[in-house]
């Protein structure tokens, strides 16, 4: 079956995105085994890396269970003759896996801010424990005129998919379909643990 057949549209938003569609939708259609999609988020970034235009696509597709993700990088050509090549990942996270879901709403002129406005900008960050930043500097006591050594200090922090939607970069109604699916997201993942209280009651 055709991921055409049960998510046409997120098969339309992948084409629209002109981002080696037919490879995005291989690689996805793979993971998702003919599940049907319950929302979905495609989100193409485009950055200058050594002088160099890259790209990268990422798709967020929800499924009753399941959080699929497909991430594509393309590796332009280089003056040393490697062609040009692309690589694409797909993970298949499990709903009752996700450990938290942050998003950040960017405002302007925040007093005037209306409920239910579209914000210009939203971070979505999606957490999982599959991977961790670690930040490491050195520890002090607060104390500027200290010299003593104090060790290392650092943070953990869960980094596993972080997407930013701009309405400046890609338009209002971008930003409009990143807020649907983190609210879809939201709700399904609560669904999930109420699930879970329950089976284990």
């Amino acid at each position: 079956m055709s991921i055409f057949d049960y998510a046409p549209s997120l098969a339309h938003d992948i084409e629209q995105s002109g981002y080696y569609p037919a490879l995005v939708l291989d690689v996805l259609g793979l993971a998702l085994a003919d599940e049907d999609v319950a929302d979905h988020l495609v989100h193409v970034e485009t950055t200058f890396v050594h002088g160099q235009v890259q790209r990268h696509v990422t798709v967020l597709a929800l499924t009753a269970s399941r959080l699929v993700l497909a991430h594509v990088d393309d590796h332009p050509a280089d003056d040393k003759g490697q062609q040009a090549s692309a690589a694409a990942t797909t993970e298949c996270i499990a709903l009752s896996t996700i450990t938290s879901i942050a998003t950040t709403f960017g405002v302007q002129r925040p007093e005037s801010h209306q409920p239910g406005v579209t914000p210009q900008d939203l971070t979505l960050a999606i957490c999982w424990g599959a991977v961790r930043r670690i930040d490491v500097a050195p520890a002090d006591c607060g104390d500027p005129q200290c010299t003593a050594e104090h060790g290392m200090s650092g943070t953990i922090t869960p980094d596993d998919v972080v997407i930013r939607v701009s309405a400046q970069a890609e338009g209002e109604a971008a930003v409009r379909r990143a807020v649907r699916f983190a609210t879809s997201l939201a709700r399904a993942t609560a669904q999930s643990a109420h699930s879970t209280i329950r089976t284990r009651a």
